[in-house]
């Protein structure tokens, strides 16, 4: 399994594509409204392209209590530590 600091790169670089900013913007303290500028469809976007990355099952519901980078890592480790 790769280290949080591994995924923090790879989440990173996807938010950044995705969201269509500067990945040296992005620290695991940023909110992804606030700092980052996501809106509602981007952060849907995101989490379908998670799924697809990491071959995982992320329920709406879990993705809208997301709130920081960290969040979404926090949320990644859970869930990929359940399909191990």
């Amino acid at each position: 399994m790769k280290t949080k600091n591994e995924m923090f790169e790879e989440v990173k670089n996807l938010i950044a594509e995705k969201i269509g900013v500067d990945s040296g913007i992005i620290g695991e303290k940023s909110s992804l409204r606030d700092d980052i500028g996501a809106d509602s469809l981007e952060l849907v976007d995101l989490s379908m392209d998670l799924e697809e990355n990491y071959k995982i099952k992320i329920d709406n519901s879990e993705f809208q209590t997301v709130e920081t980078v960290e969040d979404v890592l926090n949320l990644l480790m859970e869930k990929l530590q359940k399909v191990a």
